[in-house]
């Protein structure tokens, strides 16, 4: 009996010392940054792909003025909110004025998907926002009763509109 107990407790302590090694780390996902204060903002230039996706995603959404999620629909600014918020960790205004003050400013020319772009729609500057996806095509919610969806630049009332594109990616 007693070689029993000891062949038992030998067996107990090899059990206990395999349970007692260090359990391995897995790596956690990342959390996205804290939201940034107004006028500091400056998004890696390596999210730029993960607001593109954001934006394609909402394609078909819903306009909705004020709205700012898409179960209950979007207005622009409220879109444009949306997809950093989610996709970059930043928090921005809804308000599209607001979102022109806190970019640098872009030439036409050298816009990059994920970059924004402003029109004057309502008789006043940077009225209007939207996400430039490249080959001068853009994503916006465009009015009421309207859906989320792909605009050209070069389209006559968006062409005669246009303020200038912006970004809040890093300098190239």
């Amino acid at each position: 009996m007693h070689t029993k107990l000891k062949s038992s407790l030998l067996m107990a302590a090899i059990l206990l010392a395999a349970c007692g090694t260090a359990p391995q780390k897995t790596a956690r996902p990342a959390r996205p940054p804290a939201p940034t204060p107004i006028g500091q903002i400056v998004v890696d230039s390596t999210q730029r792909q993960e607001v593109l996706m954001y934006a394609l995603g909402l394609l078909d959404v819903g306009y909705q003025f004020g709205g700012n999620n898409p179960e209950a629909g979007l207005d622009c600014s409220g879109m444009v909110s949306f997809i950093y918020r989610n996709a970059a960790g930043v928090a921005l205004p809804h308000n599209a004025a607001q979102i022109a003050q806190m970019a640098r400013p872009v030439e036409r020319n050298v816009l990059q998907a994920g970059d924004l772009v402003f029109f004057n729609t309502l008789g006043r500057s940077f009225s209007h926002v939207g996400v430039y996806i490249g080959d001068g095509k853009f994503i916006h919610a465009p009015s009421s009763g309207g859906k989320i969806r792909v605009d050209s630049l070069d389209k006559a009332y968006f062409a005669q509109r246009f303020e200038g594109g912006r970004s809040l990616f890093a300098a190239r």
